[in-house]
């Protein structure tokens, strides 16, 4: 059970990390990312709403023990104070998964504002975190849309490898359409490049490529290929507290110091476009 602190925050930003394609450093980053603002004296609350349940196995949690998770706050069978763990970190909290969360897309399509289902569940305890991540499934469905739906902006991992743009037009279509009709202040929080190689021809391109397309909106951290990385997650721990002083540590602590700073490329983040 959770000791939650009364205290209003002074900042609260929910950032949901989405991509509807799989292997590109999506649940690696909110892990890493969430770990890193938490070393940085930040309260944050990790949100797993993909099924396959990473995001809790990354930090060290069986995902096949029964406990109240993210699927009985969204049909309403658990209240929030009940499912909300502590973590080995004193500043991160998790919200976590289990295997019946894939039927919540089943179950919920006929219920009313099932889009705002996360948004709702969320409204009483956000003002207890500085920073609210949610790790998405790699799909463009009802869950990933109750992140955007609830989120202040979305983080989009971009993997440095062949076809990475592919894809990206359709996400970035979902958000429009979130910003239309269900959250109009959503907004993109960053683009961030995955799995770089700077030896490679083929990960320079990549990066060309998307600071022309996504300009103020690529971060400066990039985020390397790391076998320190990749290892972590066996372990239960984020990269943090498994290497803190490899590559791949010192990325997410740069990504997390840009998200505390708000500064990309280029001040401001806009709407998707």
């Amino acid at each position: 059970m959770n000791n939650k602190n009364s205290e209003v925050l002074k900042m609260s930003k929910i950032i949901t990390i989405a991509n509807q394609k799989g292997g590109v450093g999506k649940t690696t980053t909110a892990v890493n990312l969430s770990a890193c603002l938490a070393e940085m004296g930040k309260k944050v609350l990790l949100i797993d709403i993909d099924p396959q349940g990473n995001a809790c196995s990354g930090l060290g949690l069986d995902v096949d023990e029964e406990r109240l998770s993210i699927y009985e706050l969204l049909i309403g069978d658990a209240k929030i104070d009940d499912v909300i763990l502590n973590t080995k970190l004193a500043n991160l909290d998790l919200i976590p998964v289990n295997i019946h969360l894939i039927g919540a897309q089943i179950e919920l399509v006929n219920e009313d504002e099932r889009e705002i289902k996360l948004k709702n569940v969320l409204k009483d305890i956000k003002e207890n975190y500085e920073f609210i991540i949610i790790d998405s499934p790699p799909n463009l469905g009802l869950l990933t849309l109750n992140g955007l739906v609830a989120s202040d902006s979305v983080l989009i991992p971009l993997q440095c490898e062949y076809y990475a743009l592919e894809g990206l037009a359709k996400l970035l279509q979902t958000i429009q359409m979130v910003q239309k009709s269900l959250n109009q202040n959503l907004e993109i929080e960053g683009v961030l490049l995955t799995m770089f190689d700077s030896r490679t021809i083929l990960s320079n391109q990549v990066m060309e490529e998307a600071t022309s397309y996504f300009k103020n909106k690529v971060y400066k951290t990039i985020i390397p290929r790391n076998i320190k990385l990749g290892e972590a997650p066996s372990h239960g721990l984020p990269i943090s507290m498994y290497d803190k002083n490899s590559i791949g540590s010192k990325s997410y602590q740069n990504l997390a110091q840009e998200i505390i700073n708000g500064d990309n490329l280029i001040e401001g983040v806009e709407k998707a476009s």
